[in-house]
């Protein structure tokens, strides 16, 4: 059974239960002075039902039909009866409705003509209170019924609305993680194919190039490609690895990847035959692993485009600076290799992802070409990161000071400043 059939079947059965309810008011009636109902009075009192069969489209309007045939009723001076038989349901399902101003002139209207009838038939004021009092309570009483439903309808209504709304933001939320979470990977699966694609096609050209001239330095070229391979593979398998967890959005990845790292990304890249020069200011730090993650792969991708884009003959140049409240990093180089007015934006998305990364942190990427030839990569990373910030960092709002471990490259710093720089050779054609 749908559930308008339902409806239209409820409303006919209190239709015909108020109808029955007023041939019997009208059969028990008897007032001095009034002429038998017979079959106009019982067809009037059919009349005052059925205006209930439309309650539900208009319920205001159905109270006032019924009260309106009421009125003919009594005009033609058939036995009366008390007007609350008539006029207590149309009532409580107006005033349910929302109704409750439109219909209360008609209790109102019918009671104060009950008092004007009875003092004309000479009834003392206390009697006149002894037959209104208990009409006026019943009335009462139903127009209370009636609002206190509407406001438990109301309440329910509110309350389901709530949940939809709270449904509807858990899977906004949950999209929006889901959608982060992808581009976190992306990120990560990019820094670290880019960064070992670039060096090995840098080391396999050395290895092709002195492979007749230099067996050795050639074996040594091989060995690194071996050793890039391997840690860019441990590296894709921890990142997809994710995808595996059962409880993936239940928290922030593991990132493994820091400054603690740098001396052998330095390695790798040097062996590539890049000139990389390492230069720190301020004194070293605990970072938030948010933070040292970030800005591992910023000095990854910043140093995978001088191999790619900067030439055989480029020199890099690595600094990073620790300020009080952030992180400074910063790779140039001099481009010698590049063509002029080469530039590094290319169709990929290295530049993109460090800007990415940082922005993620609440820091910054700048990254353009030197005006003395070369380009130059610098970022700023606070050190206080906050859950709230956009992008939806798993960080903890606070700056840590516990002891952590000083990366490997920072361990001998003289005075807060040291500069390491390697030997350039191993240059290739």
């Amino acid at each position: 059974m749908s559930p308008a059939t339902r409806a239209r079947l409820i409303d006919l059965g209190i239709t015909v239960a108020v109808a029955v309810v007023i041939q019997i008011a009208i059969a028990v009636a008897a007032e001095p002075g009034s002429r038998p109902a017979g079959v106009v009075g019982r067809l009037l009192g059919v009349a005052m039902a059925l205006p209930l069969l439309v309650r539900r489209r208009w319920p205001a309007g159905a109270a006032w039909a019924s009260a309106l045939v009421l009125l003919v009723y009594y005009s033609a001076n058939f036995p009366g009866f008390p007007p609350t038989v008539v006029l207590i349901v149309p009532l409580y399902f107006a005033v349910e409705a929302g109704r409750l101003w439109q219909v209360l002139p008609q209790p109102v209207f019918f009671i104060t003509g009950g008092v004007i009838v009875g003092f004309r038939h000479g009834n003392s004021v206390l009697d006149e209170i002894n037959a209104l009092l208990p009409h006026v309570a019943l009335i009462t009483v139903a127009i209370l019924l009636a609002l206190l439903v509407r406001g438990r309808r109301a309440l329910t209504a509110e309350t389901h609305e709530r949940l939809r709304l709270a449904a509807e933001e858990r899977d906004r939320e949950a999209a929006r993680r889901v959608a982060q979470e992808r581009l976190r990977i992306a990120r990560e699966l990019h820094d670290t194919v880019a960064h070992a694609i670039a060096t090995i096609t840098v080391q396999s050209g050395t290895a092709l190039h002195i492979l007749d001239n230099r067996p050795d330095q050639a074996r040594e070229a091989l060995q690194a490609i071996r050793s890039t391979g391997q840690a860019a593979l441990a590296e894709l398998r921890a990142t997809v690895g994710v995808l595996r967890e059962e409880n993936e959005g239940a928290g922030p990845a593991d990132r493994t990847a820091g400054l603690d790292r740098l001396p052998a990304l330095l390695a790798a890249v040097r062996a590539a035959g890049l000139s990389v020069a390492v230069r720190t200011d301020g004194a070293p730090v605990p970072l938030p692993s948010t933070v040292d993650h970030a800005g591992y792969r910023i000095l990854q991708e910043a140093l995978t485009n001088v191999l790619r884009h900067a030439g055989p003959q480029a020199a890099a140049t690595v600094h990073i600076g620790y300020q009080p409240d952030q992180l400074c990093l910063e790779v140039l180089d001099d481009g010698t290799g590049a063509a002029p007015g080469a530039g590094r934006s290319g169709g990929g998305h290295g530049l993109a992802g460090m800007r990415e990364r940082a922005a993620a942190l609440g820091g910054t990427v700048q990254a353009g070409p030197r005006d003395e030839g070369g380009f130059a990569v610098r970022a700023t990373l606070p050190l206080i990161v906050s859950e709230a910030r956009r992008g939806g960092v798993w960080t903890d709002e606070r700056r840590l000071t516990e002891p952590a471990q000083v990366p490997a490259h920072e361990e001998r710093s003289d005075e807060g400043r040291r500069r390491t720089e390697a030997p350039r050779g191993a240059n290739h054609d």
